[in-house]
C-alpha cells in the first residue's frame, strides 16, 4: 500500500513538473519578461505577450487560395519553431505563422515551439537544449520535417510570404532560405578543420562576399558559437568577417570582444586599435582598451 502511495506521489510530482515546464515566464533586465523553453499558443496569448501576438495574428491576411492547396499536404509534416519573445522579427512573424497553420487545419500535435533566451550567458539557447545541432542562429526559425528528416526551413522571415514559401518547400520546388552563407559555412565547419578552411580562404572569402547580406550575418553566427563555447569556431567566424568586410570597424570590435571574453588580451587590444584606425572616436573601443590595460597591470 505504501509503495502505491509513493508511486502516485511521484507520478503527481512529475506531472506538475511537466506542466510547469510549458510556457515558463522568466524575468530579465528591468521589468522585462520572456517565455523560455517549450511553449504553445496559450502562453503567447497571456500578458505581456498577448498585445503583440493578438494584433499580428489578427492583422495577417491569409491567402486562402494557397492555403487550400497546403491543407492536405501539410499534414504529412512536423514543424519545429524557434523564436524569441524579445525579438521583433519573432513578434511579427510567429503570430502570422500561427494564423496560417490554423487556417490550414494543421494538427497541433505536429507543431513544437521553443522560446530561446536573450541573456548573454545563454544567448539563443533553451533550457533543455532543443536547439543543439540545428544551427539556430536567427530567430524565428521554422523547420519542416518529413519522415523524421529536415526538408527545409524558413529563417527569420519568408522570402515572399509564408503561404508561397511553404508551398515551395512541400512541393519540392527549389527553395533557399535566408542567410544561405551561414548555412554554407556551418556545413564547412562540420566537415573540415579550421586549418583546412584557412587554406581555402583565397577562394572562400570572395565567394562569400558575393552572397553574404552584410557583416551582421556572420557576426550573429559568431556570437551564437561563442555563447555555446565553441570558441575556435567563433574566433574563426569573427576573423573571417574581418576579411570579408575589412573596412567596417564593427567586425574588429566583435573579434576584439571575443578575444577579450577568452582572456586573450593582446589580440583583443590589436583589434580594438584597428577599430580606432577606422573610427578614431569609437567610445566602446576606447573604453575597452582602458579596461584591458587596467586588467594587465
Amino acid at each position: 500500500m505504501n509503495q502505491i502511495v509513493v508511486l502516485m506521489a511521484l507520478f503527481l510530482s512529475l506531472s506538475i513538473s511537466h506542466s510547469q515546464s510549458i510556457n515558463q515566464v522568466v524575468e530579465y533586465g528591468k521589468d522585462k519578461k520572456m517565455l523560455l523553453g517549450k511553449i504553445n499558443k496559450k502562453g503567447l496569448t497571456k500578458k505581456p505577450f498577448k498585445q503583440w501576438f493578438t494584433k499580428n495574428y489578427n492583422d495577417y491576411l491569409v491567402n486562402e487560395k494557397i492555403v487550400n492547396k497546403l491543407e492536405g499536404l501539410l499534414k504529412d509534416y512536423k514543424i519545429k519553431v524557434f523564436l524569441g519573445t524579445w525579438c521583433g522579427d519573432s513578434k511579427r512573424e510567429v503570430p502570422r505563422f500561427y494564423s496560417l497553420l490554423e487556417k490550414a487545419n494543421f494538427p497541433k500535435k505536429q507543431l513544437e515551439v521553443i522560446a530561446l533566451d536573450r541573456r548573454e550567458e545563454a544567448y539563443k539557447k533553451s533550457p533543455n537544449g532543443e536547439e543543439k545541432g540545428l544551427n539556430i542562429h536567427r530567430v524565428p526559425t521554422f523547420i519542416f520535417y518529413k519522415d523524421g528528416k529536415e526538408v527545409n526551413r524558413i529563417v527569420e522571415s519568408p522570402k515572399e510570404t509564408f503561404e508561397r514559401d511553404i508551398l515551395k518547400i512541400i512541393t519540392a520546388t527549389n527553395y533557399r532560405p535566408n542567410y544561405q552563407s551561414v548555412n554554407y559555412i556551418n556545413n564547412l565547419l562540420e566537415n573540415k578543420t579550421i586549418s583546412e578552411l584557412k587554406d581555402m580562404e583565397i577562394d572562400l572569402v570572395p565567394r562569400l562576399a558575393e552572397y553574404v547580406k552584410g557583416s551582421r550575418e556572420f557576426n550573429t553566427f559568431g556570437y551564437v558559437l561563442l555563447r555555446k563555447e565553441e570558441n575556435e569556431k567563433a574566433l574563426y567566424i569573427f576573423d573571417l568577417n574581418t576579411k570579408i568586410f575589412p573596412y567596417k570597424h564593427s567586425v574588429y570590435d566583435s573579434l576584439g570582444e571575443a578575444y577579450f571574453t577568452l582572456k586573450n588580451y593582446n589580440e583583443a587590444l590589436k583589434n580594438y586599435y584597428k577599430v580606432l584606425s577606422i573610427q578614431p572616436d569609437d567610445k566602446n573601443a576606447l573604453e575597452m582598451i582602458d579596461k584591458i590595460n587596467e586588467s594587465k597591470i
